[in-house]
This record gives structure tokens, C-alpha cells and sequence, in this order.
């Protein structure tokens, strides 16, 4: 996917010196609408958090109830009852119908008492079992509807709500592939437009399914959309924005992102209707759509395919914005004078996975990062989905997990200029670790320092998650960095499909998904200590290049990198006369 924007760097420097300013007033604002959307692929990646929420329920019984025990309380409406008790798995509800049979109610089971006579609460006498076939009630004193309530995915049926988030999930994962694909090929524009309009239409259309399979159907189409908007745009800030910018721009998505999981706590809070939240939480998506057509294809892309004169129009509508001088495709690309180009981009050459293990020093930096990419998306979901079992307010837990998002990013673009990718990444990954271990020897009532424990392990977890991007593609040379960061990605959706899953393993220890977590963490850690720094180290663009990195500690220069070198130092110039 990054192709287009190395193959430039070492062949068109003229072209990139004036693409790549500093952020002006037209990369700004092309910056903040793309950003914007990112907020909706935020919301919808962690709409399920309250979605799908399973609240108490008992089975209903077969008959009109004319009183209701539970323990030593008694009441005539069975709906009262979770008002005033909170019904554990053990427990069950007692009820007398009018035709006087005595039922003993459960989750999942409903038992009738052969001694009608009997209204104790402990009975020792026979009964009957019989399945819950008139459905279930449903504590309704938080949420009205959930996904859950509204098609019964409880007892047996359980295991379908729990596929609602991985099936989603994979979507994303197929999402960043198709996308992916499309963008180089049908433009970045085109793929945002069509991305973007899909989230809105399929986010709305998830509020209007008629079963639970529609309703699945519907948020993989939203998955896949929205994850291809997310590939995409990372793309088209990298392309747009300068060179000394563009650290803070691409990892400051992410923040967006946060943003995103922020209104979802706070639509959660103050909707409890599920299809009414999911409108809501759709609709935030429509201000872009409103405003996506003023998208400018990035010039990267037209010269790439030889679209000259419209690469020519958006540079000067970028020159005009920025009110400095336009340049001239034809002088810069010594095009003859009807504006034929003279040599047409070569063709990008293909590669494939396995050049990803080129030798065995390779091979195990591939497989580590793979690691991290898992650990840092399995972290980074787990945390975000477990916040609302934390005790106390599950919105103010889930809005604290996003909040803590921002100053992540900002530690990482700080500390990573001054001691380094790696030693940041290492630092991340081994905090995380232990605050994983802080987190199990907090007891359950302590729900406060529980909440600042985990905030501090999202911070963390964060934090190695926005920086794994841009490492993984200092760490390969041009020629396989898209496949590396493209292959590093894949392997981190996994870690997102397997993320809910983890959560469920808590009924089998509570503290099972920490203890995953930190385990990966605390590995990863360790093992990235194998890996090179590259901090203030030309990016190379030949596996020979790595090589004498890998073996000396250091790059030895090279035309193209004297090129990047080059460029970053005009920017730089650039961007002091147009501050």
C-alpha cells in the first residue's frame, strides 16, 4: 500500500520536497475531516461494549403469576423483582400462579412443585423440570433493550451473543485486506467515499434488522467498511502531510479513535434503548459524508498512474490554500510541451510473504513483531471491553479507557525522538506486564483502584500500539515495508478477534484475561530487546542495506537515503517561510 509513496521518495525528490511541507492551512483541513471519521470507526469498533449487554433474567413462567418470593421478600410483580434483589446463578425465584401451581424459576430452568401447598423457599419435596419455552424476563432497570433481550441470546443461546464482537472483528480484518487492495488501484478518494457512505448506510441498517442473523450480516458489511476506511486513511495523511509532521498526524489518528470509544460511553449512559443507541451512534458519521467530495485525490496517486494534468490542479489548489508558489509537473517530471510524460512510473515489482523471512536474523524480527502486533491488539481491545466488570459507573470506566488514549499518543511522539523506538516499545510493553500483575492482587471491592490500574495498563498497552506502526516500517527496507506493516496489521486483527474471546475466559478465573495479557506483554518485552534501534537512522531500501544495519549498528549511505536525507532538510527549510 506504501508503494507508490516510496517509489516516489527515491525517484521524484522534486516532487516530494514540495508535496511534503509542514502542515499548512490546506493539509489542516483535509487532515481534521479525515479525522473526524475516524471518531465514527471508533464507535462502532466498541458499540458492542453496551450493545450486547446480558442483563439478570429468570424464565418466565407458564401462567399469569399471582405472587412473587424471592428469599424472605414477597411482591405481586415478578418486574419488581430486580428493582429490589440482585439474583445470583445459584439463586431462584418463587412464584404462585393463579391457578395456584407453585414454580421455581432459574436463568435458564424452570421447576414445578408437585406440593402446591408448599410456598417455603428452600423445599425439599418433588418437582419437574422443564425448559424456559415462554422466554424470559429480563432486569430492565438499566437497559430497556439490548441485543441480548430483544433475541433471547441466553442459556443456550448464549454463545451466539459471544460470536457478536469476533464476527465483527473478522469483518475488520477482511475490511483492511479489500480495502487495502482497492485503494491502490481505484484511488484513495474513491475508497474513502465508498468506505465512509458504507459505515453510515450499514450502521443504520444495523438499527433496523429484523433477526439475529440480518443483524450479524449487517455489522460484518460495518466491520469491513469501517476497517477499510481506517487502512485508508492512514494512507492519505501520510501522503498529504510533512515530513515533520507526519509522525504526530498519522499516530494522532489514533486519538480520534479514542474520541470514538468516549461517545460511546456517553450514548450509552443516556440511550438504553439498543436500536435508538445504534441510529445515534451512526449519525455521527453524516458530517463527513456532508463533506467527504471535497477530498482531493493525493498527487502521489495520479503521477503514479500518469494522471498528470489533475495531480498539477490539486497542487495548485494546495498553493493557493497555502498562499505560497505552485510548481510545474512538466518541469519537475520533464514532460515535452503538450504535456505527455516522458517515462511512466515503473511498474512496482510484487513480493511475497516469505521474503519477510529473508535469513533467520529476519525471519525472528518478523516473528517478533507479529507478537507485538498481537499483543498490542489482544491489549488493547481487552482492556476496552472488560472496563464495564470493573465495579462501579461501566460508562465512566469505559470513558476513562479512551481518555487515556490521548496522553498515550503524546508520550509515545515525545519519548520516542528522544530515547527511541525501541526502548519506548520495550518500556510500554513491560509496564503493561505489571500492571497486569497489580491488577490481580486487587480485591474485587476495591473497584477504584481497579479502574486506575487498568487505565494504567490501557495507557501503556496504548502506547505500544501507536508506536508498532511506525517501527515495523523503519525496521524492513522499502522494497517489503508495505508487506511488513500490511502482514504486522493482519496478524494484530487476530489479537482483536481473540480479544473478546479472552474475556470470556474470566468465568473460568476471573483474572484469566490479565494474566494472558501480561503474560504476552511481559515476552514481547523481553524480546524486543533483540530488535535494532532506528532511531535517527535513514530508513534503508535494499535488504543489503539491512543487512550491514543489522550486522554493524550502521547504515552506511546510499543515494536514496541521501535522498530522504535531502528532502528532510528542504522541508524543514519550507516550512520555517511558511509558518
Amino acid at each position: 500500500m506504501f508503494a507508490y509513496v516510496f517509489f516516489f521518495l527515491a525517484h521524484r525528490s522534486a516532487i516530494i520536497t514540495f508535496l511534503f511541507l509542514s502542515l499548512c492551512r490546506y493539509q489542516i483541513f483535509l487532515y481534521f475531516i479525515c479525522a473526524f471519521q475516524n471518531i465514527s470507526c471508533g464507535i462502532h469498533y466498541l458499540a458492542s461494549v453496551f450493545l450486547s449487554v446480558s442483563p439478570q433474567h429468570t424464565c418466565r413462567p407458564p401462567g399469569n403469576v399471582s405472587q412473587v418470593l424471592f428469599q424472605d421478600l414477597s411482591t405481586w410483580q415478578l418486574e419488581d423483582i430486580w428493582t429490589q434483589v440482585s439474583v445470583g446463578r445459584e439463586d431462584h425465584i418463587l412464584v404462585q400462579l393463579q391457578d395456584g401451581e407453585v414454580w421455581e424459576l432459574t436463568s435458564c430452568q424452570r421447576f414445578r412443585r408437585d406440593d402446591q401447598s408448599s410456598l417455603d423457599y428452600e423445599y425439599s419435596g418433588r418437582k419437574s423440570s422443564f425448559p424456559c419455552l415462554d422466554g424470559y424476563i429480563y432486569d430492565r432497570s438499566k437497559w430497556l433493550s439490548t441485543v441480548v433481550t430483544q433475541w433471547d441470546l441466553v442459556c443456550n443461546r448464549e454463545w451466539l451473543g459471544r460470536l457478536i464482537q469476533p464476527t465483527f472483528m473478522f469483518g475488520v480484518l477482511l475490511g483492511a485486506v479489500i480495502f487495502g487492495y482497492l485503494s491502490d488501484r481505484a484511488g484513495r478518494r474513491l475508497v474513502l467515499w465508498a468506505s465512509s457512505t458504507g459505515v453510515f448506510l450499514f450502521g443504520i441498517a444495523v438499527a433496523f434488522t429484523f433477526d439475529y442473523y440480518s443483524f450479524i450480516v449487517a455489522r460484518f458489511l460495518l466491520a469491513i467498511s469501517g476497517s477499510g476506511y481506517l487502512v485508508v486513511v492512514f494512507v492519505y495523511v501520510t501522503e498529504f502531510a510533512g515530513m515533520k509532521s507526519r509522525t504526530w498526524a498519522s499516530i494522532h489518528l489514533h486519538s480520534f479513535f479514542a474520541f470514538g470509544t468516549m461517545v460511546v460511553a456517553l450514548t450509552g449512559y443516556f440511550v438504553r434503548t439498543w436500536w435508538i443507541y445504534q441510529i445515534v451512534l451512526s449519525s455521527v458519521t453524516l458530517p463527513f459524508i456532508l463533506c467527504c467530495w471535497m477530498l482531493p485525490e493525493t498527487p502521489f496517486w495520479l503521477i503514479s498512474g500518469g494522471k498528470y494534468e489533475e495531480a498539477q490542479k490539486v497542487i495548485d489548489t494546495m498553493a493557493k490554500w497555502n498562499r505560497t508558489r505552485s510548481c510545474k509537473l512538466s518541469e519537475l517530471l520533464s514532460l515535452d510541451h503538450d504535456g505527455s510524460a516522458g517515462n511512466k512510473p515503473s511498474q512496482v515489482e510484487k513480493h511475497t510473504l516469505s521474503e519477510l523471512f529473508y535469513d533467520w536474523s529476519i525471519g525472528a524480527r518478523t516473528l517478533i513483531l507479529w507478537l507485538i502486533w498481537f499483543t498490542g491488539c489482544l491489549g488493547f481491545y481487552t482492556f476496552s471491553l472488560n472496563s464495564v466488570h470493573l465495579g462501579g459507573s461501566e460508562y465512566l470506566n469505559l470513558f476513562l479507557m479512551g481518555v487515556v488514549e490521548i496522553p498515550a499518543y503524546v508520550f509515545v511522539c515525545l519519548g520516542m525522538d528522544r530515547v527511541g523506538r525501541r526502548n519506548i516499545l520495550i518500556f510500554s510493553l513491560l509496564s503493561s506486564a505489571v500492571t497486569n500483575g497489580v491488577i490481580m492482587v486487587i480485591p474485587k471491592e476495591y473497584h477504584f483502584w481497579l479502574v486506575v490500574a487498568t487505565m494504567a495498563g490501557k495507557f501503556f498497552i496504548g502506547a505500544a500500539f501507536g508506536l508498532i506502526y511506525l517501527y515495523t516500517a523503519e525496521l524492513y527496507p522499502t522494497i517489503v515495508r508495505s508487506l511488513a506493516v500490511g502482514s504486522g496489521s493482519t496478524v494484530g486483527r487476530v489479537g482483536s478477534i481473540v480479544a473478546p474471546l479472552c474475556i470470556y475466559l474470566s468465568s473460568i478465573w476471573i483474572f484469566m484475561p490479565q494474566l494472558l495479557v501480561g503474560t504476552l506483554a511481559l515476552v514481547s518485552g523481553v524480546l524486543t530487546f533483540l530488535l535494532p534501534e532506528t532511531l535517527r537512522r535513514p530508513l534503508t531500501t535494499t535488504w543489503e542495506e539491512t543487512e550491514k544495519e543489522s550486522s554493524s549498528g550502521k547504515l552506511l549511505s546510499t543515494t536514496s537515503n541521501t535522498v530522504l536525507e535531502n528532502v528532510a532538510v528542504e522541508n524543514s527549510e519550507d516550512s520555517s517561510l511558511n509558518k
